[in-house]
């Protein structure tokens, strides 16, 4: 399925601060909400159980492409966090 087979969603977005003030939770309205639930239903989406059903062998096809990776996101945390 590509991109543009996929049900267009109703998104409301909200301020990072307007999240806090709600609990953190942004609010999706019910037929946005039943849109999600009918496209999880139809991909047959499961919860993450543990860590191991993140994992994905051969992602990265040499210890220096990983290397590489993980220190650009460590470089990148680092800058953000000012």
């Amino acid at each position: 399925m590509t991109t543009a087979e996929l049900p267009q969603v109703e998104v409301t977005t909200m301020s990072e601060s307007a999240q806090h003030a709600t609990g953190g939770t942004p609010y999706v309205s019910p037929r946005g909400r039943a849109l999600v639930d009918q496209l999880l239903r139809d991909k047959n989406v499961q919860p993450v159980q543990s860590a191991d059903d993140l994992a994905c062998d051969g992602l990265f096809e040499t210890d220096e492409e990983l290397a590489e990776f993980l220190e650009y996101t460590y470089t990148e945390r680092r800058a953000n966090l000012v």
